[in-house]
């Protein structure tokens, strides 16, 4: 037996922040990163509560990558204040921090049990549907997934114009990772029919409008659509899981702080001729693994079909290294000189062994060692 559930209200398209007015809650904490503050971002959000007599709070101490003490700060606000709805808006930092602190003010608090209300700034975490949240504990450097379906925000808001000023590097890094997304719970050992086709319309959307998005910050039909894409790849995933290619980004970020979605864009191709052991030496063979086939499938979304599996494959490797080129993102480590190949090789051991201890790869298609894990990261040179 199946199931899918899905716990948020998603409100997306043209003025769906007028939505926020209508939610019957009175005193919110806004929980934000500063730049959406310092830009005005959360106007769009603090007009329309001010406009109808709505009382609100500001949290705007959101730290990237959020480190366990700024939940813990968060959470202790959040029980001073006592709102009645908590509002999340910014990047996946903030709202994997309201989610957090929401979930910990909760279990510090038997009697605390308010709707969350996930805002997204950014196209690319999926992070305002999901049962995820990403926390960091710096002194270990260590990246720490937590799931549980209490995380899973009540509402989401996808409007447009927030992400309209969004400049073209994020919108690359973080629509790879709505790429990232699709492709790893559509290969997933989880994945259902449902999953599968949400992540078959998001890889869609991606191939279709993500340089469209990159290109031209005034193409508010293709912002809105990596907008919506991002959320739609953030149930599949949350549904089916992710794998190999997550497992290694969550390590780049902790160890040498590569933006996710640029982690995950850097490991795609690799990660593609490592779960389905085609790469550019590899010759056909009588019959494939059920996961290469779902590759295949892949390739056909974004027009790639080719003559057989090898060069259908090849086609998606060179996809994405297209993509890659199309949006100026690195295509190696060493490409971004932010560190020397020995300083890079000799974190590469202690990379995999966090990588081989991550959750995500729980649900990868092919099983990955120690080894694997250390030579795709050498591969990424």
């Amino acid at each position: 037996m199946g199931s899918f559930r899905l716990k948020t209200q998603i409100f997306f398209g043209e003025k769906s922040l007028d939505e926020l007015i209508n939610l019957d809650y009175n005193n919110f904490f806004i929980i934000s990163d500063p730049f959406v503050v310092t830009s005005n971002l959360i106007s769009h959000v603090t007009d329309r509560l001010d406009a109808n007599g709505k009382k609100y709070t500001i949290f705007d101490d959101v730290k990237p990558d959020p480190p366990i003490q700024n939940v813990a700060n968060c959470v202790a606000k959040i029980r001073e204040i006592s709102p009645d709805a908590l509002i999340c808006i910014g990047g996946g930092s903030a709202l994997d921090t309201g989610k957090a602190a929401k979930y910990l003010a909760k279990k510090d608090g038997a009697d605390f049990n308010v709707p969350l209300i996930a805002i997204p700034t950014t196209s690319g975490t999926g992070s305002e549907v999901t049962s995820f949240a990403v926390i960091s504990d710096p002194e270990n450097h260590t990246k720490i997934p937590v799931r549980t379906y209490e995380l899973v925000p009540e509402f989401a808001i996808l409007d447009a114009v927030l992400v309209k000023s969004v400049p073209p590097k994020v919108v690359a890094d973080t629509g790879m990772d709505v790429l990232t997304h699709a492709m790893e719970s559509y290969v997933s050992v989880s994945a259902n029919e449902i999953s599968e086709a949400l992540s078959e319309k998001a890889i869609q959307i991606v191939g279709q409008y993500l340089v469209r998005s990159y290109k031209n910050s005034e193409d508010s039909h293709a912002r809105q659509k990596m907008h919506t894409a991002s959320t739609i790849a953030g149930v599949a995933f949350d549904a089916a899981g992710l794998g190999v290619n997550h497992a290694l980004a969550h390590q780049l970020g902790a160890w040498l702080h590569i933006p996710h979605g640029r982690a995950n864009a850097i490991l795609l191709p690799h990660v593609i001729e490592f779960n389905t052991g085609i790469d550019i030496t590899s010759c056909s063979r009588p019959s494939y693994p059920y996961h290469v086939e779902r590759y295949e499938n892949i390739a056909r979304i974004l027009g790639l079909q080719n003559l057989n599996t090898v060069t259908t494959i090849r086609s998606l490797v060179n996809w994405v290294q297209f993509m890659l080129q199309e949006l100026e993102i690195p295509t190696s480590i060493s490409a971004m000189g932010i560190i020397s190949k020995e300083e890079y090789l000799a974190m590469v051991p202690v990379m995999a062994q966090a990588a081989l201890k991550d959750s995500c790869l729980e649900t990868n298609p092919k099983l990955a060692d120690e080894i694997d894990l250390s030579n795709i990261y050498e591969k990424i040179w």
